[in-house]
């Protein structure tokens, strides 16, 4: 919480790597995951003579998301050449955008607390990134795989339009959804394909003039973004409060302390010494292709609505839940492949895959194979649903090749069909609470569900809900 007085006033970069099998400038792999300087070539190492050649891939992508984002797109356009030297880039500059972004303006809509806010951009430009520098691996010297060097990226920043940790976590939140329903990025923060930097400043609340910023560069999670917000928000505070001087900084943010600290004095853009890229031509974007490119987006949320209500017979609720994140969209389609309970499937989609999503941000590795093996379980009556929300299914999560018959069988798991286990269940719950029978008789029927959660206790989750219920419902109208 901002302290009484005073306000944050947030502004956010997102840098954003395009789904493209080549980088920017040449035809190296963008593969994640290769040995360390294997995706290079002496166009991505900037050797003498070399010039790039412009992905026509990655200016569709990026207006692509300007189209979605009610962008301006800016259609007579070139490149610029950044003057910044980065220990783990080449040519010791970088080809970004300047003057001329691809996109310009635009919005994202987001919902806090029940209330509607309209976060504007400022731009989206494209640009390459760097390599990566390694600090940990040899002694006296840092490493540096030149991998990711090249690799297409668009920045997307807002206006100064953020106020507060929550609204910057739901921002970057649904910008996620975005780029990865769109196909322009796999949103992945985890191997750094979507990472943001944060501009914030503080100010009384009701002044008009900005306060001094400090950037705080490169959070790759959504809860280092909340929480860098909230350590630095207050330390800028403290900072007000006591009249002592706020420097223009670049920071960085410790992710065991959940605390920031100083990189070095922010640059100012004219550090940058911005010029058009000389060997890179400029590039018109056509309009015939760019309504082809606006014609080729996937279907909205809205649409995907209504298809999982007309053809899978979703509730309206459920419906919407899972056409707002195209990550549940297409786990339940998947799993629909192979369930014919499309209720029941919904109903997992909704409760414990998101679930499982929102606890690990980089997705699940469950197969949907394996939750319709249990939702058939569950129907033919082997195992109850809280026995394979509850204990299955986490098994499946941190072991998703986990046999889960095997699994079942082994821990005991299927339902006990017994009539002698079940009559000794119900005998021992009903003695137990024999003295609100009469209760029960006399209209208190509340009481059923004290009668069937003992049984099921006793059962240890192995007793048929439903069967244990008819069982209680007979024997005290029979026996009592």
């Amino acid at each position: 919480m901002t302290e009484a007085g005073y306000e944050a006033v947030i502004g956010l970069e997102v840098h954003a790597q395009l789904l493209t099998k080549s980088k920017l400038f040449c035809a190296d792999s963008t593969t994640f995951g290769s040995d360390p300087n294997t995706q290079v070539s002496a166009v991505s190492l900037a050797h003498p003579g070399t010039l790039p050649k412009l992905n026509k891939e990655a200016i569709a992508l990026a207006i692509r998301l300007g189209v979605a984002l009610n962008c301006e797109i800016v259609q007579h356009n070139y490149f610029a050449r950044k003057n910044y030297f980065y220990p783990d880039l080449p040519k010791g500059y970088q080809i970004s955008q300047h003057t001329a972004p691809i996109c310009r303006g635009g919005y994202l809509e987001i919902s806090v607390e029940g209330q509607l806010k309209k976060v504007r951009l400022n731009r989206i430009h494209i640009e390459e990134d760097a390599g990566k520098s390694i600090h940990d691996q040899n002694e006296h010297h840092s490493n540096i795989d030149f991998n990711r060097a090249g690799v297409p990226l668009v920045e997307i920043v807002t206006e100064p339009d953020l106020r507060s940790a929550d609204e910057a976590y739901m921002y970057v939140s649904e910008l996620r959804k975005l780029v990865k329903h769109l196909g322009v990025c796999d949103g992945n923060m985890q191997e750094g394909s979507f990472r943001c930097d944060v501009n914030i400043s503080v100010r009384r609340k009701g002044d008009e003039q900005l306060g001094t910023k400090v950037e705080v560069k490169n959070l790759n999670s959504l809860r280092f973004i909340k929480k860098a917000i909230e350590t630095e928000t207050e330390r800028l505070i403290e900072l007000h409060k006591n009249k002592q001087l706020i420097l223009q900084q670049t920071r960085g943010f410790d992710e065991n302390t959940f605390t920031t600290y100083p990189i070095r004095t922010k640059e100012d853009e004219d550090d940058y010494r911005y010029f058009p890229e000389p060997d890179l031509p400029p590039f018109v974007i056509s309009d015939d292709w760019l309504t082809s490119i606006k014609k080729s987006l996937p279907a909205t949320p809205q649409q995907i609505k209504t298809q999982l209500s007309s053809e899978y017979k979703l509730s309206e609720q459920d419906a919407e839940v899972i056409a707002n994140d195209i990550e549940l969209t297409n786990f339940f389609i998947a799993l629909s492949q192979f369930c014919n309970n499309s209720k029941a499937a919904g109903n997992w989609i909704v409760g414990p895959v998101r679930s499982a999503f929102k606890e690990n941000e980089e997705g699940i590795q469950v197969n949907p194979e394996d939750i319709a093996q249990l939702i058939q379980l569950v129907d033919e009556g082997k195992i109850n649903y809280g026995t394979a929300v509850n204990k299955v299914w986490p098994q499946l999560i941190n072991k998703p090749q986990t046999d889960e018959a095997e699994y079942i069988k082994q821990n005991d798991l299927y339902l006990q069909s017994s009539s002698d286990d079940m009559n000794a269940w119900v005998k021992a719950a009903l003695d137990k609470h024999a003295v609100k029978i009469q209760e029960y008789k006399k209209g208190k029927k509340g009481l059923l569900s004290l009668f069937v959660g003992e049984a099921m206790k006793l059962s240890k989750g192995r007793a048929d809900a439903k069967r244990i219920t008819e069982a209680i419902e007979n024997k005290i109208k029979n026996e009592y």
